[in-house]
């Protein structure tokens, strides 16, 4: 693989295409989405944008084990003889998911369950605090790689300099002084480590990110320099930030625009750039691919090329989906966006009670197409002093759209 990959799209068949062109990996980890019936609606980053996540699954769990058991199948192909499997998940499916795996891999490689433990606020008077995840380790043959000495951790200043004084060692005669590794010891198989906090500069707003330390001890374990690290569910990216950090080659797959531009923004502040240290491939590059796009996804992809921000939903966004401030660049301005064609008269007749309201003097609306009335209106608007623009989405697609 000459470069680093993200990839824009289904994983199926994302996954697919990587078997086509014999791409291989030596350590796969993915976090999918929990099979945990929750919406998502948060405030991602610096930017206060907002973004919505759908974990939602139609069916019951038999329906969510075969969405997955078709994917793991594929990432089983894409994994080398030598490579691990690290599966990330929590108390709805776990279980399942375990019985699957053995499937795909073979009971008998599974080489561990790894129990992620942290603390939070909160707790119940009904049940003991929920406050693990785990994380299923397979290895495709018994030829797989592992790398104790990356891995080690300080030893238990109470466990060192110990004799084996147990009853079965008199027995045996055994006074044996325990010489501890200069290394430290390799970590058990339960890890406690604290979620990100709100102000953790790590923190991008996504509402299942994991914390970059987890994926180090991750990837250290179980690759080397130069070896590829595939994330079949990369979200906001942290194993390609992880991976790029460590020297690893890498490979990111996720099915939202918002999170692949996402990761390239964060990629940046690890100096990686686009086109040099890795490609992205697979984002909406026609108008008919953004009218497939999952509304909330248009949406973002819209204020991203705007170089906008979104508005606040979880509070009050005045009806506007995204603004600018006052800049050097440009003129504090409310932002509509509307995945359709025709908008017409009645929208820019509300629009302009939005920006009003929110004290704004101009304003874009997006949307395919605008019908002659929606025109008219806006030079009506204009013409009372309220400047009202209407940009079409092919401008905005091929760089027309000016501030």
């Amino acid at each position: 693989m000459d470069k680093n990959l993200l990839i824009c799209g289904d994983n199926l068949n994302a996954l697919d295409d990587l078997i086509k062109k014999g791409i291989k990996a030596d350590l796969i980890y993915l976090d999918p989405p929990f099979f945990s019936n929750r919406h998502y609606e948060v405030i991602w980053g610096d930017e206060a944008e907002v973004r919505s996540f759908k974990d939602r699954w139609e069916g019951g769990i038999n329906v969510y084990i075969e969405w997955m058991k078709e994917r793991v199948a594929k990432m089983y192909d894409v994994l080398k003889d030598t490579g691990s499997f690290y599966l990330h998940c929590d108390y709805h499916a776990s279980h399942y998911l375990k019985v699957m795996l053995d499937e795909i891999f073979g009971y008998h490689n599974f080489q561990n369950e790894i129990v992620w433990c942290y603390r939070g606020g909160g707790s119940s008077k009904k049940d003991f605090g929920k406050r693990h995840d785990n994380i299923f380790r397979y290895s495709k043959t018994e030829k797989y790689h592992f790398y104790p000495d990356e891995v080690r951790i300080p030893y238990q200043a109470e466990g060192l300099g110990r004799t084996d004084n147990s009853m079965w060692g008199r027995h045996k005669g055994i006074d044996k002084v325990y010489k501890p590794h200069p290394k430290g010891k390799v970590p058990e198989d339960w890890w406690l480590m604290n979620i990100l906090n709100a102000n953790d500069p790590e923190r991008m707003g996504y509402p299942t990110q994991k914390p970059e330390i987890l994926l180090d001890r991750i990837i250290k374990a179980s690759s080397k320099k130069e070896d590829v690290v595939l994330d079949p569910f990369c979200g906001c990216g942290t194993a390609m930030v992880v991976a790029q950090k460590l020297g690893r080659k890498w490979m990111g797959i996720d099915i939202s625009p918002t999170a692949i531009a996402l990761i390239e923004k964060r990629l940046n502040r690890y100096g990686a750039t686009k086109g040099k240290d890795f490609d992205v491939i697979g984002m909406p590059t026609t108008l008919s691919e953004l009218r497939n796009l999952e509304p909330f996804e248009f949406q973002n992809w819209v204020i991203n090329e705007m170089k906008a921000r979104q508005s606040k939903k979880l509070s009050s966004d005045f009806g506007l989906d995204g603004y600018y401030e006052k800049s050097i660049f440009t003129d504090p301005a409310g932002i509509q966006v509307k995945q359709s064609e025709g908008v017409g008269r009645n929208v820019v007749d509300n629009f302009e009670t939005a920006l009003k309201r929110a004290k704004y003097e101009k304003g874009y609306i997006i949307a395919f197409s605008f019908s002659k009335g929606a025109h008219e209106e806006a030079a009506r608007e204009k013409h009372e002093g309220l400047d009202v623009r209407l940009i079409e989405v092919d401008d905005l697609l091929h760089g027309k759209f000016k501030v």
